[in-house]
């Protein structure tokens, strides 16, 4: 089920969100033609509605992936999608039809809370077990907890949980594993009570926000380590380098807005360098008299050759090169909206890295609301994608218009003998155009596999 050598995507699927837009429909799940070949180029050609409403469909994953690649009989032909918020973990049919997903199981949220004393899911990955397994941000009542809810991989039944013994992290969010090396690390966003209402300056320096990264033992299943990344840095997403047998990555704290590089010691144990640091900016007429870059989602290319991310605030997307792991190297940027563009209610005083603040980013007419954020490259590396949500109660708090006008999918070209990134301005799917009104469209995943879902063991 390798995806290395993968054909060009031609159709992606992406949840899209109703909560908190004053639409009362339920999200569902979008099915994009991204062929260039196609007579329904950047159109949704299908829509697979939930049966429920407020979910906060977030992220997705598969049923298999290349880590069971060993075993001929798996096939990738079930997405799987927790909610964010209901706690429900939605089972579809891909397989069946491609370009038509069908809704297959729900999972209910009584059997995550009861089952696994887990709710919030987050992050789904396929085990080489055939085993499915969900990062949980908090227990039923909403405080925070680290833990892992496991799903047959045939039934989808729960199964329990993941870890083991005593210790357990006090808040999780995100996940990568590396079998080679015995290991999971988890990440931290924060207090699922305390995020449920948006983006609260309060809430800093309280401990509602995490801090650490989280290492356990992969064959005990235990919690070992923790490796401090800074009090409310809120590290997200987290990706090894693809390399199997290589044992660092990076991981992209949104709050701090650093990038740090995670490897393994000498000794045997797991520490972190940052290698990054997007400046905040200082600013007039925002929430705070400082504005970080707020870096939402990281990924790496499958060459690891390249590392992206995303500044949601700043409305950057960058492209470094990663040749040296320890000393990346700046190589492609481009703004695509943000929190500072010209003649907006923000104006930047001070600001370590601009000349002047970016103009507003029109495409095809559409001035598009909202900062660059979860990102997709293709398995070739040349084409990478980009949605604008974040979370609906955040992008309701610091993009207003995003949640009246919808969000986009847009598609950057990349340079992969150089490094560069640009706008490709022929490329918009515009979720302001949806029959049910404007939605956020969030996460984006290939039919076969892609940058993010895929771990080789």
């Amino acid at each position: 089920v390798s995806v290395l050598k993968g054909p060009r995507e031609e159709i992606v699927y992406v949840p899209c969100i109703y909560r908190n837009t004053g639409r009362e429909k339920p999200d569902f799940l979008a099915t994009v033609d991204v062929n260039p070949e196609s007579p329904h180029y950047c159109q949704v050609i299908h829509r697979l509605p939930m049966p429920n409403r407020g979910d906060e469909l977030h992220h997705s994953g598969w049923n298999a992936c290349s880590s069971c690649f060993g075993d001929a009989t798996k096939k990738r032909n079930y997405l799987i999608l927790p909610s964010f918020i209901s706690s429900r973990i939605y089972v579809v049919d891909v397989g069946t039809d491609l370009r038509a997903p069908r809704l297959f199981k729900v999972v209910n949220a009584e059997d995550v809370f009861w089952k696994c004393n887990l709710g919030y899911p987050h992050t789904s990955h396929c085990l080489g077990s055939g085993e499915i397994m969900i990062s949980t941000l908090g227990d039923p009542a909403g405080s925070g907890k680290g833990g892992f809810i496991l799903l047959d991989g045939e039934t989808f039944e729960i199964k329990g949980n993941w870890e083991k013994g005593d210790k357990i992290p006090p808040m999780g969010y995100d996940f990568w594993y590396q079998p080679r090396h015995n290991v999971l690390i988890s990440t931290e966003w924060g207090i699922p009570k305390c995020l449920g209402y948006g983006f609260d300056p309060n809430d800093l320096k309280k401990g509602r926000y995490g801090r650490r990264l989280n290492v356990w033992d992969w064959t005990t299943h235990t919690y070992v380590q923790a490796i401090d990344v800074g009090e409310d840095a809120a590290p997200l997403e987290i990706r090894f380098l693809h390399n199997p047998d290589a044992a660092e990555g990076y991981v992209g704290c949104t709050i701090s807005s650093a990038i740090h590089r995670f490897y393994k010691t000498e000794q045997g144990d797991w520490a972190a360098e940052k290698v990054i640091q997007v400046p905040s900016k200082k600013v007039e007429g925002w929430l705070l008299p400082e504005m970080p870059g707020f870096i939402t989602d990281i990924l790496i290319s499958l060459d690891d050759r390249f590392l992206y991310f995303s500044n949601w605030l700043h409305g950057d997307i960058r492209q470094y090169d990663i040749s040296d792991t320890r000393k990346p190297k700046l190589v492609g940027q481009v703004f695509v909206g943000g929190s500072i563009t010209k003649g907006g209610p923000v104006t930047v005083c001070r600001d370590e890295e601009l000349q002047s603040q970016p103009g507003p980013f029109v495409i095809k007419g559409k001035r598009v609301p909202g900062g660059p954020q979860m990102i997709q490259l293709s398995l070739d590396g040349k084409r990478l994608y980009v949605t604008t949500s974040l979370y609906s109660a955040w992008d309701k708090q610091f993009y207003p218009d995003l949640v009246k006008d919808g969000s986009v999918l847009l598609r950057l070209d990349v340079d992969t003998a150089r490094g560069g990134l640009e706008v490709n301005h022929r490329f918009l799917v515009d979720f302001g155009k949806e029959p049910d009104g404007p939605c956020l469209a969030h996460e984006i995943r290939y039919p076969g596999g892609d940058c993010t879902s895929d771990i080789w063991v």
